[in-house]
């Protein structure tokens, strides 16, 4: 295990290199980066998804929930609008 910019502690999967965890008082924070293959012109790609629960959980399920209903509704309503469909 090695130390991250903050001088925590850094966990690692074994076997792979590109997923790290850290945990910053009682928040987990894992860090995704994409291999060379996989990254758009080159560019390097980080992904960090933090592990929120109790409360903090609870706000952002109910934010996913509203976002996704949103999308789900645009769809919906472009789709009775003849978008999309194959042509006849």
């Amino acid at each position: 295990m090695g130390g991250n910019e903050h001088g925590e502690g850094r966990e690692k999967q074994e076997g792979d290199a590109n997923i790290a965890g850290e945990t910053l008082g009682n928040t987990r924070i894992i860090s995704y980066n994409l291999n060379e293959d996989e990254r758009p012109g080159g560019l390097k790609v980080r992904f960090k998804v933090r592990v929120e629960t109790g409360r903090k959980a609870a706000v952002w399920d109910a934010r996913q929930a509203e976002a996704l209903r949103e999308y789900l509704l645009w769809v919906r309503q472009h789709r009775s609008r003849g978008h999309g469909e194959p042509p006849t």
